[in-house]
């Protein structure tokens, strides 16, 4: 992932700010979507220089920008789609998502928001989708998915594509993708909730953390000849993968979910 992103950055220095270039336009970059440009370019007004009209999400692009994490281009303080042709003078203004503002009488240039939120995650964010699955999201995870398969399962099954892999995100089939910037997995997971508003929407224990199917309540007496022991002695509730089939019980494993979940909830309270 590093090469590429190396030299994608190398390529969009190269391309974009050529002194030669008889034409240019004005391209700033506001709040988080800084995060992907280098440090020398970021909270500034830079100047893009060609010679051929290229669609603003080209150009956006070819900065380090993928195009799923903005919601709003202003060009000359008119808002525009990603299909907008750059043109010599242009004053482009570029957003990510909005969460307080209301921006809906303004043209936004990602596609509704799926009805459902559901995800799928690159080979790197094996933990990050156990925790998901944990606190009851639908996300689907194989360590043996290429690049390729993920950006058909995000477009064709809607789904949003999780990846710390800003060139996957720029593939034009994907619509809905998201960017993890943390490196470790519990700030994966804050970010994410954070991100998509979800803390209203947990549903713990839900689904299976192995295969992300669905559990329901079994009997007890239905399973017992697959029960350890000491666990047919203490515990009463079980629940059972609907996809797997695979057993749940609240051993001292779930204990310490309930109390990472309760942790997680008091740091961060839903509304």
């Amino acid at each position: 992932m590093e090469d590429r992103q190396q030299s994608g950055k190398k390529s969009a220095q190269s391309t974009s700010f050529d002194p030669l270039s008889s034409k240019s336009a004005s391209i700033r970059f506001y709040a988080e979507l800084n995060d992907f440009l280098p440090p020398d370019q970021r909270q500034k007004t830079l100047v893009y220089s060609f010679e051929l009209s290229a669609s603003v999400k080209d150009v956006i692009e070819a900065l380090g920008v993928p195009h799923t994490e903005v919601d709003l281009i202003l060009a000359n303080g008119v808002s525009v789609d990603f299909t907008y042709l750059v043109r010599d003078g242009d004053r482009i203004s570029v957003y990510p998502v909005f969460e307080a503002i209301d921006i809906t009488p303004l043209v936004r240039v990602r596609p509704r928001p799926l009805r459902e939120t559901r995800f799928v995650l690159d080979v790197h964010l094996g933990r990050l989708a156990i925790y998901l699955r944990m606190l009851g999201f639908d996300a689907l995870y194989r360590n043996d998915y290429t690049d390729e398969e993920l950006a058909q399962i995000s477009s064709t099954q809607g789904r949003i594509l999780l990846t710390r892999d800003r060139g996957l995100l720029k593939r034009s089939i994907v619509t809905h993708g998201y960017c993890v910037r943390s490196t470790s997995p519990p700030p994966q997971l804050v970010e994410v909730l954070r991100r998509f508003d979800l803390f209203a929407s947990l549903r713990p224990f839900s689904r299976c953390l192995h295969c992300n199917g669905l559990l329901e309540a079994v009997d007890k007496q239905a399973i017992s000849d697959r029960l350890p022991p000491k666990t047919r002695q203490y515990y009463d509730e079980f629940r059972r993968c609907q996809n797997c089939d695979r057993i749940y019980w609240p051993g001292s494993h779930f204990q310490r979910m309930q109390q990472f979940i309760q942790s997680l909830l008091q740091d961060n309270p839903a509304g």
